[in-house]
């Protein structure tokens, strides 16, 4: 059978999850695995949100509020903003996907930073727009390039801050110069899926201007890291009224589930469960790089959950760990070969990654 495709889905390849740990377990005859590749809350998920989920399962048989409405509204109280800023969809993702489905069209051109997030570039090429990768410099978005790429034809720019996978941060000065630089009608992302974690005091606080309105700014949230509810998928953009107006539009009317919405409802409260999580990862991060400095190893200091550290063949130190139980993230995909990224677990976990990691160096230098 041959059918005709999205030139630019042919050019796509499907997004590679890994297999399930379970699996993993049972192929390798492994007694225990744990996952360190994905970027998740090692805690788990609020504990206030489970308690809820447990309630809201005996009312899955309706469909959920298609807009959100008490969500929209505690969210908006909690970032000092108005309902009619905010846009949520099944993860951050989708808001991505609905922000360029609604703005651009074929033959326009976006601009990131490469490596970055995937989904900007996998968004471009599904819709047959042009996207403008730009290199990191040191690992961190190169500002001063990125406004350089930007031309007649651009319009949109996505700015990961923190960047995934790096973990790197643009600052409060850097951005407003870049803003200055890039002409008003151009909408400019700026995704801070870990902005829980940073504790950077000159990370860039945009709210402010997103609620001036005077220029296209977007903002990308998301519960899936420091919230705990990646599997429930529940993300959200603050963005001018306007701009969140179209968007809704185009917006399927029922994209967040009702499980999704009362779990994130009730997370936004756990205020505890959040602090235990940036000391987790806080007391991680110290313990690793510590660690790391006594082998040796070089490594990327991060304002999120989850660091790179330089290993030499990441590809190969990332299949001998799988073989001791431990799933981290290859950047080979990402241009970064000689590193693997690793989200930081609970203590114990981190500590099972570290004795692991040793053996497989020793082994390699052998």
């Amino acid at each position: 059978m041959k059918l005709k495709v999205h030139p630019g889905i042919e050019k796509l390849v499907p997004y590679d999850p890994g297999k399930p740990i379970e699996e993993l377990q049972r192929e390798m005859g492994l007694e225990r695995v744990i996952k360190l590749a994905s970027n998740e809350n090692a805690l788990g998920p609020s504990p206030k949100a489970l308690e809820v989920l447990k309630k809201a399962l005996p009312e899955i048989h309706r469909y959920p509020d298609g807009s959100c409405y008490y969500l929209k509204h505690k969210a908006a109280r909690k970032l000092g903003v108005s309902s009619q800023h905010l846009i949520f969809g099944n993860g951050s993702n989708e808001v991505i996907e609905l922000l360029m489905r609604t703005y651009l069209r074929p033959g326009d051109k976006v601009v990131y930073g490469e490596p970055a997030f995937v989904v900007y570039k996998l968004i471009s090429l599904a819709m047959d727009i042009e996207g403008v990768g730009v290199p990191l410099k040191h690992l961190t978005h190169d500002l001063e390039a990125m406004a350089q790429a930007v031309d007649e034809r651009t319009k949109m720019v996505f700015v990961a801050n923190p960047n995934n996978p790096t973990g790197t941060m643009v600052s409060h000065r850097e951005v407003m110069n870049f803003l200055e630089r890039i002409p008003q009608e151009v909408i400019v992302v700026f995704d801070e899926a870990y902005i829980e974690f940073v504790e950077n005091e000159g990370f860039p606080q945009l709210i402010p201007l997103v609620l001036e309105e005077k220029r296209p700014l977007v903002l990308m949230r998301t519960f899936s890291k420091i919230y705990g509810l990646a599997g429930l998928r529940i993300g959200y953009g603050i963005a001018p009224t306007q701009m969140v107006d179209y968007m809704n539009r185009v917006r399927q009317p029922f994209n967040v589930n009702s499980l999704a919405q009362a779990a994130a409802l009730a997370a936004l409260d756990d205020d505890e469960h959040v602090e235990r999580s940036r000391t987790l990862v806080r007391e991680g991060k110290a313990f690793l790089y510590k660690e790391m400095e006594k082998m040796g190893l070089e490594y990327v200091p991060s304002e999120t959950n989850f660091f790179l550290i330089k290993v030499g063949d990441g590809d190969r130190v990332f299949k001998e760990l799988l073989k001791k139980g431990v799933i981290v993230r290859n950047m080979g995909g990402y241009g970064l070969p000689e590193y693997i990224r690793v989200t930081l677990g609970t203590g114990e976990e981190n500590v099972f990654f570290l004795e692991a990691l040793k053996e497989v160096l020793e082994t390699l230098e052998e």
